[in-house]
């Protein structure tokens, strides 16, 4: 399929690495990023200015300058971080630029775009929801259930995920995003922080109806993690084929045409077993790849990553 029309949703460094890899392969690309950020400078300016988060969509708006010196330039300036002793220290030139176009017009998808014809992007940014929303969580530990609420709090959350919720729980989608999901040849979910930045679209139920009757064919890149639980971060208790469960639960109608796994899955036999038999019940085919940037490396390579996404999109890799 040549230029296919692709769909990412996603959020920070996961999203970042997708868009990477996507751009080099068509321009019909269209990113939607998790707007619940509540932590660094997004935070600060959220809380100030009532606004959209801005650091999830500045980073996958770098991730798409074009590949000239124009672009690569600008790049480097929107990730840009004061150091100071003062009230700019932490702040990066990217999210005060956007935070100002969104003061000024009050229209998140205008400003993104002028950002995006900026930068030159490849495709296009756009946010999950038109208003900044809360995540909140209620996770088993041992000491029972604990209610965990804030994107920062629920990534660094620890335990069995019971439940997950948006605050506000119906959130208003973009126009373009959902036009962009209904024309979609393809679209990808994952990875990144499953709880804070890759569920939470299933969440919002306009995107999630949108998502499950888009006629696209769907990828659910899992993360490199084989075995979370001695990671010590969010995933901490999750596997790559619990996560998939939990996309199934909160989409029950989501069908997954893809699941694409890192070969490190292969030295875990039992569970390579137990997502291979979700992702046919699910109606797809578990595809697994060398994907990560070294061995050992819970970050995906994006040169490796287009290489994989290259032959998928051409059916070289589907039954």
């Amino acid at each position: 399929m040549s230029s296919p029309r692709v769909v990412s949703l996603g959020g920070g460094h996961g999203l970042a690495a997708m868009l990477s890899s996507l751009r080099t392969l068509t321009p019909n690309l269209t990113a939607i990023v998790t707007v619940a950020d509540n932590g660094g400078s997004s935070g600060r300016l959220r809380e100030e200015f009532h606004s959209l988060p801005p650091g999830d969509l500045r980073m996958a708006l770098a991730a798409l300058c074009g590949d000239d010196e124009w672009g690569r330039s600008w790049a480097e300036i929107m990730q840009y971080r004061f150091t100071s002793t003062g009230v700019l220290d932490g702040h990066a030139i990217g999210n005060l630029l956007l935070t100002a176009l969104w003061d000024r017009d009050g229209d998140p998808v205008k400003g993104l775009d002028r950002v995006g014809s900026l930068l030159k992007v490849v495709g296009r940014v756009l946010p999950m929801a038109l208003e900044p929303l809360d995540i909140e969580a209620t996770f088993r530990t041992w000491q029972g259930n604990i209610v965990i609420r804030g994107q920062k709090e629920v990534a660094e959350g620890k335990g069995n995920l019971e439940d997950l919720r948006l605050i506000p729980e119906n959130p208003t989608p973009t126009y373009e995003g959902l036009k962009a999901i209904s024309d979609a040849d393809w679209i990808t979910l994952g990875p990144g922080s499953w709880f804070s930045s890759v569920l939470p679209h299933l969440l919002v139920p306009e995107q999630r109806d949108a998502i499950c009757q888009s006629r696209a064919r769907r990828m659910i890149v899992l993360n490199l993690d084989a075995n979370p639980s001695m990671s010590g971060d969010e995933l901490a208790g999750s596997s790559p084929s619990e996560h998939l469960s939990l996309m199934a639960k909160y989409a029950p109608q989501l069908r997954c045409d893809v699941a694409l796994a890192d070969a490190s899955i292969a030295a875990q036999p039992s569970e390579r077993e137990s997502l291979e038999k979700l992702v046919t019940s699910l109606g797809g085919q578990l595809i697994v790849a060398d994907l990560a940037s070294h061995p050992g490396s819970n970050h995906h390579d994006p040169k490796k990553l287009t290489s994989t996404f290259s032959h998928i999109f051409a059916g070289e890799m589907l039954r």
